[in-house]
């Protein structure tokens, strides 16, 4: 394979201390594309297709990810020229889990090497801000209402000392906020929710299975709404993280469509642990699209 690795050279945290102590053994066999700025990886990422490089390894989390899966969209017959592999050096790495990549970093660099090629859906939100309008592909999730708004108030002090478990603390403050009802329409039908949660894979957070029966590669978005945020909410969801079972409350309600639009007043939304904007957000997904490497 012609591949680069698009990493941040200033990323905090052991894994990409760890990653570029290692760095001259990946030189010898591929390029290395350091980030400059936040979304560098996007310009980047469609540079690399541009140049011919039919492999591109986001090296850090599920932003990392996000943003080379949006600059292989930004080039032309991006996803037709280039797969994207990953190495997981985030907190989280919710995608390359649920890729099933391993954790550690020479284990994960020798899956990418060995690995085989699968394709997969790519989700996408269209939504409009003071910029315009924009189109955000994404590879696992997206959510509006608590989760945007815990995701705004995560310290990266916490997040480097308890994990996952930051956005439990973040989702705790959140909830001192308004929580405006936010409706959905999808396959047919309208629901409403203080919680949208949206998934391509099963996982959310890590390894919480919050859409079990979700798959990559079957065409559809899977919606968890929640049609009220509280505490007991955040408690279930505390002790999902340390069990790796959700409990999930019986009232919410799960969809699954092709498509979806959700509407509300003053909500924001975020995708891949980024905030995006205020709904409302129309999102689709191109089914079978994105060639991504996973293990054998």
């Amino acid at each position: 394979m012609r591949a680069c690795i698009i990493f941040n050279p200033t990323a905090k945290g052991d894994k990409a201390r760890h990653f570029r102590r290692h760095l001259a053994e990946f030189a010898g066999a591929v390029a290395l594309k350091p980030t400059q700025a936040p979304g560098d990886g996007r310009r980047l990422a469609a540079e690399a297709v541009r140049d011919g490089f039919d492999t591109l390894v986001a090296a850090g989390g599920d932003g990392t990810v996000n943003e080379v899966l949006n600059g292989m969209a930004d080039a032309p017959e991006g996803f037709t020229r280039a797969r994207l592999a990953v190495l997981p050096l985030g907190t989280v790495n919710v995608f390359a889990r649920e890729l099933g990549l391993p954790l550690h970093l020479r284990s994960a660099w020798q899956a990418i090497l060995n690995g085989t090629e699968r394709m997969i859906d790519v989700p996408f939100a269209d939504y409009t801000n003071a910029a315009g309008s924009h189109r955000r592909f994404f590879a696992q999730m997206a959510g509006a209402g608590l989760d945007a708004r815990a995701i705004s108030l995560v310290d990266w002090e916490t997040k480097k000392r308890f994990s996952q478990f930051a956005y439990v603390l973040a989702g705790m403050k959140a909830m001192r906020g308004p929580h405006p009802p936010i409706t959905v329409e999808a396959d047919g039908r309208t629901v409403t929710g203080e919680l949208v949660l949206v998934g391509n894979g099963r996982f959310y957070g890590g390894r919480l299975p919050v859409f079990p029966d979700a798959k990559l590669d079957d065409g559809l978005l899977d919606l968890c709404v929640f049609p009220r945020v509280e505490w007991g909410l955040i408690a279930r969801y505390a002790l999902g993280f340390v069990t790796g079972h959700p409990l999930v409350p019986r009232d919410v309600k799960m969809l699954r469509a092709p498509r979806a639009r959700l509407t509300a007043a003053s909500v924001p939304f975020e995708v891949e642990g980024d905030l995006c904007g205020m709904l409302p957000v129309e999102l689709s997904v191109l089914p079978g699209v994105l060639r991504v490497v996973a293990p054998r």
